[in-house]
């Protein structure tokens, strides 16, 4: 399934500029950036909630934000793209 993951770090300290690092590292490596603070990721239930776990403890209730939309199986008929597309089809495979 399509898991979008939002979020918003506040970085008005030290502390909130390693948390977002943090928060973005983990993100990369269950999807792709889409945009700056964005990633679209194809999980599946175990990995979902392992993910949202991972990060709902990593951000501060206080002053962050994380969302997560689950646009489930049938998300190409769901996401409609306009402009550049920098970016590679998330659930087919990737040649280096």
């Amino acid at each position: 399934m399509l898991i979008l993951i939002t979020y918003d770090v506040s970085t008005e300290d030290p502390a909130g500029r390693k948390r977002l690092n943090i928060i973005a590292k983990h993100c990369v490596k269950y999807g792709q950036r889409v945009q700056n603070s964005v990633f679209e990721c194809i999980l599946d239930e175990a990995q979902y909630r392992s993910v949202q776990h991972i990060l709902v403890s990593l951000m501060d209730k206080e002053k962050d934000s994380l969302r997560f939309y689950n646009l489930g199986n049938k998300y190409k008929t769901k996401v409609d793209h306009f402009g550049i597309k920098d970016s590679y089809a998330i659930d087919e495979a990737l040649i280096v």
